[in-house]
């Protein structure tokens, strides 16, 4: 049977804007669900390296790529705010987009002295963040310079993203 070429070009143009729906597709937040910092307060001063405690409520933790109802993991934003286009795809993952698909709900970062912004983003299992987004208030940190006998030891890594 011979295909008509025709038909082969709508068939991939149908295939390629059902993927990209796909890709878009943004999983809706539970009412009343948000993340917080447990253990950081909006102008807290902190010794660097410090450990960061994410909280949730109203829904649950699962691994990214694991599809469950009224779950999600976290990301945590440095430095940046999420955008309009970042709120409807899977989040990057760079310095300033930490991705903690593990279930991870603790890290311990590492950053440079002077003023920072922190916000958890909730991402569904594919790293979308829900919608509308579920997004902490942004804590704004200051991170003052190790003692002397803390910068012989070495600072710990970041926690292990997926």
């Amino acid at each position: 049977m011979l295909l008509n070429p025709h038909a082969i070009r709508l068939g991939a143009i149908a295939a390629t804007l059902v993927s990209s729906v796909a890709v878009q597709a943004q999983t809706p937040a539970p009412t009343g669900a948000a993340v917080y910092f447990i253990n950081l307060k909006n102008h807290a001063t902190v010794t660097s390296p410090f450990k960061v405690q994410f909280g949730l409520a109203g829904m649950g933790i699962a691994p990214a790529g694991v599809e469950k109802e009224k779950t999600g993991h976290h990301h945590l934003l440095i430095d940046t705010k999420l955008s309009d286009e970042e709120a409807k795809a899977p989040l990057p993952m760079d310095a300033q987009h930490m991705h903690f698909g593990g279930g991870q709900t603790e890290t311990t970062l590492t950053l440079p002295p002077g003023q920072h912004t922190l916000q958890l983003v909730l991402g569904d299992w594919s790293h979308v963040p829900f919608s509308p987004p579920i997004v902490s208030p942004i804590v704004t940190i200051r991170v003052k310079q190790q003692g002397a006998a803390a910068q012989r030891t070495g600072a710990p890594e970041a926690g292990t993203q997926h």
